[in-house]
């Protein structure tokens, strides 16, 4: 991995000096556009709506354009002269117990490594923070961009995750929610042994992204062909019912379902 961000976490008057990596990465196939008729690569120029001029990179600023219609060109050089572009600290703005930050506000994962000689002070935020089951709230600044962001530990190592401001995250209000008459007691009780039945502890890597891997399969599959197509078979599963009439049947099927599986599973492990 290479680092993307060296700064350090300011814990108090304790200086932690960290590297930043990306803790994630998207294992998604990429594909580029082509003509369908021959399949000559689709390339796109940057051309001004004003002079037709192809414009390079070098050349083009960012605008702003506000709800009367005014616009507002900002370059580089005012970009930074914002005092966000110049952190390079990662302050701790206070701690809360882990379990009141709501999984929606995360939205992206970085790991950080110690960047001194010693990493004691790495290390004692690391293991006070696992202590106290607690997580720590930080600003995070990457690429001119300031976040609030949770900073926790993850197998001994840090992992700050940018959070999304309140005002990001959108309100549910969904009316038809309000019409429904609650859930009867009976439909609860067979609910809930649905969900037991289904209970296991979680292990992410019993979890595979099928999708990926038939398209990997076809693409391999169409290379070792000479570039003619190949058809795999669709995948199968239970078909809806079109409507739930009952309920509670229908939970009950679901439970019985749920115990088959699980019998199947204790006689083949």
């Amino acid at each position: 991995m290479r680092s993307i961000w060296k700064g350090s976490i300011a814990f108090g008057l304790v200086n932690v000096p960290v590297k930043v990596y990306s803790a994630t990465e998207d294992h998604d196939i990429r594909f580029h556009q082509v003509h369908g008729k021959d399949g000559g690569r689709i390339k796109y120029s940057r051309v001004c709506s004003e002079c037709g001029q192809v414009v390079q990179y070098a050349d083009i600023d960012r605008a702003y354009i506000s709800d009367d219609g005014a616009q507002v060109v900002l370059t580089d050089e005012d970009f930074e002269k914002l005092p966000a572009a110049e952190k390079h600290e990662i302050p701790v703005l206070q701690f809360v117990p882990s379990d009141q930050i709501d999984p929606i506000l995360f939205e992206k994962s970085y790991f950080l490594e110690p960047d001194s000689a010693s990493p004691k002070a790495y290390q004692l935020l690391a293991s006070t923070l696992d202590d106290s089951e607690r997580t720590a709230l930080v600003h995070f600044t990457l690429r001119q961009r300031t976040r609030l962001a949770a900073l926790r530990v993850r197998d001994g190592v840090l992992v700050v995750q940018t959070l999304l401001w309140p005002d990001e995250v959108r309100t549910a209000d969904f009316g038809s929610l309000d019409e429904e008459s609650s859930p009867s007691k009976k439909e609860l009780t067979m609910a809930t042994m649905l969900v037991d039945s289904m209970s296991e502890d979680f292990d992410p890597a019993s979890y595979t992204d099928d999708y990926q891997i038939q398209l990997q399969k076809l693409l391999d599959e169409t290379i070792a062909n000479g570039g003619e197509k190949v058809t795999l078979p669709s995948g199968g599963g239970h078909e809806a019912d079109a409507e739930v009439v009952d309920l509670v049947a229908a939970l009950q099927r679901s439970v019985d379902e749920a115990k088959k599986a699980d019998g199947g599973k204790k006689a083949t492990g």
